[in-house]
């Protein structure tokens, strides 16, 4: 055994098929290869969380609470990893510290071990609520920095920012690089820093949306990282992650060997090549695209944009909108593009792109982002942006969830009375998505003579608004919301 061997993270359970597949794998794809996953050995198997929620009850009439006990009954020996958006939970806003308290009790006791915790703006305040609850209930609290480039996030930014998630009470640090922008000998010198800087593990996420992913993953091995997140291979690679079995072979015999066994690793890439045959991939997302180191757009959103734009027969315009991204980003202060500021950021660009006046149609949520409603941004905002967008509206300083009532028995209340929901899961489902888990109760409670339709194999994004579409919040909602649940998030 190697003496420090470097633990694998294995995303095939969730990023995986959610960079890919915009998270269409059903929970009877994942039972049947659950025990030999439960063999091999892996640090964390990554299965809930993310846009999984979402889609669960929103696309495969399946119950998110059911599908993760389902996981934990039959991974007993292997933690289970999930993915939180910090405040936001599972959901696209802000929510009081007693719906967090709540979603996070009942994640644990439903079988999450490991619960990774980000926040788009990289913003302490936006975390510290979940990172409390983890801890308090006797989970394991991951906070990840979302890594980006920009003028103001440099290599300092990010070891800073560490040691202060470290003394929040983090239990490892994961650099969260959704859209494989961290550069090979970049991770070395940033392992190296975070190594000499911070005492609990750190653990690496990436995506080989650049091409560059498995170097990432060698170099920050070599610089000491602890964890690295993989995919087996049927669904590695483009806008997922790099493929479990070549880090595994690649440091087979060196002091960094992982020790899984190849042969169980193929036998359960056998397994999820018949799965990967029956999603609806684009080819899109499985091909190297180098714009992603100048447009910063996470993968999983290309293929979003590019289905935005077909809705409103503008696939012409793709090129247009991804050289928009970026300057719609500096606009706004250089926020990190991931869940929910990718999408923000996109769909703005959208926008300004189809409207042919740059912030003439302006969306609630880029509204919201440049009010601080999501937190502080990193860099300086362009004031005349700003005042275009939201006129005199006050900017909040305060932590956005502080000017939040508690809406836990709210909740409760509401779906009492509508007669909706069993148990504490069912209300924690309706806080997050009320009119997509009332319909999935309404489905799952009463006998239909017919059963539902099959749900699209991918998710329908809204038309995009055209330039004749009515100003500011007018503007679509599942223009995000759609966009969502297929990102790399």
């Amino acid at each position: 055994m190697a003496k420090n061997p470097l633990k694998i993270m294995d995303t095939i359970l969730r990023d995986a098929h959610q960079s890919q597949a915009a998270t269409r794998m059903k929970l009877e794809d994942m039972v049947p290869v659950l025990p030999l996953l439960d063999s091999i050995g892996y640090w964390s198997l990554e299965c809930w969380g993310g846009a999984t929620f979402d889609v669960c009850m929103r696309f495969l009439n399946e119950d998110p609470w059911e599908r993760l006990r389902t996981l934990k009954k039959g991974l007993p020996n292997t933690k289970l990893q999930m993915l939180l958006r910090g405040q936001n939970l599972l959901g696209y806003r802000h929510y009081a510290d007693d719906v967090v308290e709540a979603f996070v009790k009942k994640s644990l006791e439903n079988g999450i071990d490991v619960v990774r915790i980000f926040d788009a703006l990289n913003d302490p305040r936006n975390v510290q609520a979940a990172v409390k609850f983890v801890k308090e209930y006797g989970g394991f609290a991951e906070v990840a920095i979302s890594y980006t480039k920009s003028p103001v996030h440099s290599e300092d930014y990010f070891v800073k920012l560490s040691m202060e998630l470290e003394k929040m009470g983090a239990d490892s640090i994961c650099i969260k690089d959704m859209a494989n922008l961290l550069l090979p000998y970049d991770a070395y010198s940033l392992v190296k820093k975070l190594k000499e800087n911070v005492g609990v593990p750190i653990h690496l996420h990436t995506h080989n949306t650049t091409g560059t992913g498995d170097m990432t993953n060698l170099m920050a091995a070599q610089a000491g990282v602890d964890i690295v997140d993989c995919a087996l291979s049927p669904l590695a690679n483009g806008t997922s992650q790099p493929a479990t079995e070549a880090m595994v072979a690649t440091l087979q015999g060196t002091s960094r060997d992982t020790g899984l066994d190849m042969n169980k690793l193929s036998e359960a890439a056998a397994h999820f090549r018949d799965v990967a045959g029956k999603l609806d991939i684009n080819p899109k997302v499985l091909k190297v695209d180098v714009n992603t180191l100048l447009y910063q757009v996470p993968g999983g959103m290309l293929s979003n944009l590019i289905s935005q734009l077909k809705q409103a027969n503008a696939e012409d315009k793709y090129y247009q909108v991804l050289e928009e991204v970026p300057r719609v980003r500096e606009d706004f202060g250089f926020p990190p593009l991931v869940t929910p500021t990718s999408q923000i950021v996109g769909s703005q660009a959208v926008l300004n792109v189809l409207s042919g006046e740059r912030y003439k149609m302006v969306s609630k949520e880029s509204k919201g982002l440049l009010r601080g409603e999501y937190g502080n941004l990193p860099g300086t905002v362009n004031e005349e942006v700003r005042k275009k967008c939201i006129g005199n509206d006050k900017v909040i300083t305060c932590r956005p969830a502080d000017l939040l009532k508690p809406e836990m028995e709210t909740l409760r209340a509401e779906c009492k009375e509508k007669g909706i929901g069993h148990c504490e899961e069912d209300y924690l489902s309706y806080a997050l998505f009320p009119q997509v888990a009332g319909k999935f109760f309404d489905w799952r409670d009463n006998p239909h003579p017919v059963e539902p339709a099959p749900a699209p194999a991918a998710p329908a994004a809204a038309p995009a608004a055209a330039p004749k579409a009515a100003p500011a919040d007018n503007s679509p909602r599942n223009l995000i919301v759609e966009d969502m649940t297929g990102g790399n998030f």
